[in-house]
């Protein structure tokens, strides 16, 4: 086993949120589970003090806490986790991720990523080009964001898809709900991104970040409290609709991370960050063929609209 210490310096005027809840909202890499473990076994401090999951953080301060966990296997295994195949042939397959799985293995995530599922799948047919826990693994989703993903089942399509990427010669169209309500109906955003000058778990527009590039369009209103909106990413940094959105005044829905207050919207249950890579538009690595792929909004995505529907009409 080894030990990870994660903290978070808790600014002046936060809202008022249970000591799990802040965790779990600054480091979405961490499991539930893992955090659990760590306040029963005493390894969350708050300036100091040893606290439990129900302590209440209502002032500044800092939040600590020690986690145990096993040694990283580079070498991920086969899982049997059902996957939302959209299309595959002998070189590429395109899977519609589910949110809360993670796309690829590291510290910390367990057997349940997207890679264990797509070994059990494909077998040895993923390409091998990069670290030995990506097999196939040519772009990435957050966690939480559902939607469209591209792997590629041989290294010459991987090279080909790759190269299709960094030349940004495919389409990525995201739909995504957003707290407030722009003023234009559209626009573009091209500010760079890079690491969070002092929270180095979180990105941020920095002067000397990459290039990074958002057109923006706001689909439908509800009310004065949230938007659904659709984004295409002509770069594709970390994070890039968060914080650009964040950058904006218009933090996604559920995204903690980056400005959501849940306050704002008491009786909108909101489940994740509200992101859903809905469209892909590739060229075939095999054939000059262009591709298009699309994801219908998830249930989640659903059940979210029908409450700012409801709370529209009040």
């Amino acid at each position: 086993m080894i030990e990870r210490v994660i903290e978070f310096t808790v600014p002046d005027g936060s809202e008022v949120m249970r000591a799990d809840k802040v965790f779990a909202a600054q480091f979405d890499d961490i499991s539930r589970a893992r955090l659990q473990r760590a306040f029963e076994a005493g390894q969350v401090t708050f300036d100091g003090e040893t606290i439990d999951k129900r302590f209440k953080i209502i002032r500044a301060g800092t939040l600590r806490a020690t986690l145990k966990e096993a040694k990283f296997d580079s070498s991920p295994k086969a899982v049997n986790i059902p996957l939302n195949i959209i299309y595959e042939d002998a070189s590429l397959i395109v899977v519609n991720k589910a949110s809360g799985m993670v796309t690829h293995p590291g510290s910390g995530t367990g057997e349940n990523t997207l890679v264990h599922a797509l070994l059990h799948h494909c077998g040895k047919n993923l390409s091998r080009i990069g670290t030995p826990n990506r097999p196939g693994i040519v772009h990435r989703l957050d966690k939480e964001t559902s939607g469209l993903i591209v792997v590629a089942k041989n290294d010459r399509a991987h090279h080909k898809l790759a190269e299709s990427f960094s030349e940004r010669k495919t389409h990525k169209h995201y739909t995504a709900l957003v707290m407030g309500i722009p003023k234009s109906s559209r626009g573009t955003i091209k500010a760079p991104i890079g690491r969070h000058p002092t929270k180095r778990t979180r990105m941020a527009v920095v002067p000397k970040g990459k290039p990074a590039h958002t057109d923006w369009q706001v689909e439908t209103r509800y009310g004065q409290d949230a938007a659904l909106i659709s984004c295409v990413i002509h770069t594709g940094r970390t994070h890039q609709i968060r914080v650009h959105m964040s950058e904006m005044r218009f933090p996604l829905l559920g995204d903690c991370i980056y400005g959501f207050k849940p306050g704002r919207l008491k009786e909108i249950q909101v489940p994740r960050i509200m992101l859903h890579a809905t469209e892909l538009r590739i060229q075939h690595p095999d054939r000059d063929e262009l591709m298009e792929f699309n994801a219908p909004l998830p249930a989640d995505f659903g059940e979210v609209i029908s409450q700012l529907e409801a709370w529209q009409l009040r």
